[in-house]
């Protein structure tokens, strides 16, 4: 359930039905007039966002940054059509038709709601609203009792004080896709020239005179003859093969960078001047 601190951060928030679909943004937060605790949240649905339809705060929660409530989107999306009065209150059948299409007890509802302590309505607001509606009494409007009035949907006797109110920016933060990053792997083929030394054997033709260290095994054999030696060269020669070697691990991270950005809206706010003879105690001071 929505408490009445999490307003702030309710407005102005998509909300998810209970399957996960968005449905439309929350606009507007109505309060129970005697406990001032949230009790309806109005939401802007439609193509272009020009309808808003009711959803019970009773069946909603704030979920990190949206609000998912307790019915699908069809049911939400088709909620009755409610003209809410110039001060900004449902009349008692409003609010009624509302509790029955969300097949909510209307009578439970009222019991909870007028509970002692700090979970139920003021002591007299809602001791007074309960007679109204028991038909005892006047309301706090001073109308005849059995009048009918939407739950703490009475104001309290007029001052004469004038309250001047004024437009605040509310600033919130969502997360929006910006782009995407991605790793892909592919082969290519490529030249490598790699340089390595070999060797080979060449036949060299060597001429010694006869001498008498030699002389013996020259006259070994037969004086005269025909004779052949053969010797046989050998030379090296580069073998190429491949091999796969791992070289160096890859991976995407991601990281937060802070930075500060200014918005700017427009407010409006109330000011209050006086006409004709008012005294100003602030004068020549």
């Amino acid at each position: 359930m929505i408490t009445q601190e999490q307003i702030p951060m309710v407005i102005d928030h998509p909300l998810y039905d209970v399957d996960g679909e968005k449905v439309g943004e929350v606009k507007h937060v109505y309060l129970d007039d005697a406990t001032g605790k949230p009790e309806w949240l109005c939401v802007r649905t439609g193509l272009f966002g020009m309808k808003e339809t009711f959803v019970p705060v009773q069946s909603s929660n704030l979920v990190e940054d949206h609000v998912e409530a307790g019915y699908d989107k069809s049911r939400i999306k088709n909620a009755p059509n409610v003209d809410v009065d110039d001060g900004g209150h449902l009349s008692a059948d409003e609010e009624r038709e509302l509790y029955r299409y969300y097949e909510i007890a209307w009578e439970g509802a009222w019991a909870r709601a007028n509970e002692p302590g700090e979970g139920g309505w003021a002591h007299s607001g809602g001791q007074r609203e309960r007679e109204v509606r028991e038909g005892r009494g006047d309301d706090l409007m001073g109308r005849p009792g059995g009048a009918e009035t939407s739950r703490g949907g009475t104001t309290a006797g007029q001052d004469d004080a004038m309250t001047r109110s004024e437009e605040h920016l509310r600033v919130g933060k969502e997360s929006h896709e910006t782009g995407r990053a991605r790793l892909r792997k592919y082969v290519v083929t490529e030249e490598e020239q790699v340089t390595i030394p070999t060797t080979h054997e060449e036949a060299r033709l060597e001429r010694e005179p006869i001498t008498d260290a030699n002389r013996d095994a020259a006259l070994n054999g037969p004086e005269i003859t025909d004779a052949e030696h053969e010797v046989i060269l050998h030379e090296e020669r580069p073998v190429v093969d491949t091999e796969t070697v791992p070289v160096e691990r890859v991976r995407l991270t991601k990281e937060q960078v802070s930075e500060e950005e200014t918005v700017s809206g427009q407010v409006r706010k109330e000011r209050i001047e006086t006409e004709g003879d008012v005294g100003d105690p602030d004068r020549g001071r």
